[in-house]
């Protein structure tokens, strides 16, 4: 048996062609590459640009420009985080458990992040603040968003949410627009073969960034984290994802989350995708994948092994293992679908571990004339206000944090921590 082992040793010959590959002044994929950085004025200036465009100050003083209305949301917001208006964990924990929330020992160190996905416009970020405010539930403490980017870049939300989630203490992921799913930054599609759900089996050819579309979504990446500080963005393509481990390994202290489109839905798949990490890792061992989303399809066995391949490549505390606990109600998974139970096991045995909200809870969502719908987060923000559903989609986001809320009770009645927005409630 140790024999037949021994044959799956990477040999040095193998890696040191990699490596010569990699190296040869001659290669066109990684030339194509050093241009683009060159184009943004080479990897010193692009991470100055961003820390500098990142800073809160700035990002007030654009949306200033924007929308002055979300300023002053946003100065609301750091006054009512000042005022301590949102509920400790200890005293949710005690809202929980009552009197029994001083006997039980919470292992931080298993916390589960709380996550809300999507949110996808900031006047519904502010209503489910004030909805926390009001009621004393959770902010979670991560939010992912898969809004068009030229879209909330014009109108004022891509700045906005950036600085609401510096001044909460969430971290958060937007969406680039250049995938398969909808026309690039340029306004041309990104897969010409591909058009919309009716011809959805095209998809499982290629999802993403086609051709010469890799490389436009490192440009389109650069951009946003050079003029907005936008530094975690979705990744849904094999391409782009050693793409972006290769800046990363260059310099580019650019961040990213491996999108549920991904389908990575066995251990196997998990394993490639950690393997590739690990060998583009910094020598710090720090790697751009911050955030891992497997398949929906993918039960605890599969998360645990991916844990397992996770912790002797050095990333336990580096990449997030996330798992969708709901789903939206159309369009994406058969329903019902509730992973809440499975969570709290899960949680009993896995480090840095997310527990994502797409939809409500299923007695809530099965009964919404509108229920979540996830192929509106491809549709333009006046399409969906013409068709009259601004006021059910607000609903909705509301609907989803009550997830994340209802998540955070059964974690805490079983005993364990969870991470909401930090600089709201830890």
């Amino acid at each position: 048996m140790n024999d037949k082992r021994k044959l799956l040793e990477i040999p040095n010959e193998a890696l040191e062609s990699v490596n010569r590959f990699l190296l040869d002044e001659n290669n066109p994929l990684i030339n194509d590459l050093f241009r683009l950085l060159d184009k943004y004025g080479g990897i010193e200036t692009i991470n100055k640009k961003a820390e500098e465009a990142s800073k809160l100050e700035n990002l007030l003083e654009k949306l200033g420009k924007k929308n002055s209305g979300y300023v002053k949301d946003i100065e609301w917001l750091i006054s009512q985080r000042e005022n301590k208006s949102f509920i400790s964990v200890a005293d949710y924990r005690k809202r929980i458990l009552g009197d029994r929330a001083s006997d039980v020992s919470f292992n931080e160190d298993f916390a589960v992040t709380l996550e809300l996905s999507a949110c996808q416009y900031f006047p519904f970020f502010i209503d489910i603040v004030k909805d926390a405010i009001e009621n004393q539930k959770l902010v979670p403490g991560r939010i992912i968003r898969v809004r068009n980017m030229k879209e909330q870049e014009e109108d004022g939300d891509l700045l906005a949410m950036a600085a609401a989630m510096q001044v909460i203490g969430a971290s958060w992921v937007e969406t680039l627009d250049t995938k398969g799913t909808a026309p690039g930054p340029d306004g041309l599609p990104v897969n010409v073969h591909l058009g919309g759900p009716d011809t959805i089996t095209g998809y499982f050819g290629g999802v993403g960034q086609p051709n010469e579309y890799a490389l436009k979504w490192i440009d389109e990446y650069l951009y946003y984290y050079t003029n907005y500080g936008i530094k975690q963005v979705l990744n849904v393509n094999p391409g782009t994802v050693l793409l972006g481990y290769f800046i990363y390994k260059l310099g580019i202290n650019n961040e990213f989350k491996i999108s549920v489109f991904m389908g990575n839905d066995n251990p196997y798949s998990c394993l490639w995708t950690l393997l590739t990490a690990k060998l583009f890792a910094r020598e710090d061992g720090t790697s751009p994948l911050i955030g891992f989303n497997l398949s929906n399809a993918v039960n605890n066995q599969t998360l645990e092994l991916s844990a397992y391949i996770r912790k002797p490549f050095g990333f336990e505390d580096v990449v997030r293992l996330e798992h969708h606990i709901t789903e939206c109600w159309k369009s994406i998974v058969r329903q019902p679908y509730d992973r809440r139970d499975e969570l709290i096991e899960l949680a009993k045995n896995v480090k840095n571990i997310s527990a994502k909200h797409e939809g409500a809870n299923v007695e809530v969502d099965e009964k919404r004339e509108h229920p979540t719908d996830i192929l509106e987060y491809f549709a333009a923000k006046k399409d969906l206000i013409d068709a009259g559903l601004w006021d059910a989609l607000r609903i909705n986001h509301i609907d989803r944090n009550d997830a994340v809320n209802s998540t955070a009770k059964a974690l805490t009645e079983n005993g364990l921590a969870f991470i909401a927005a930090k600089n709201l409630h830890h």
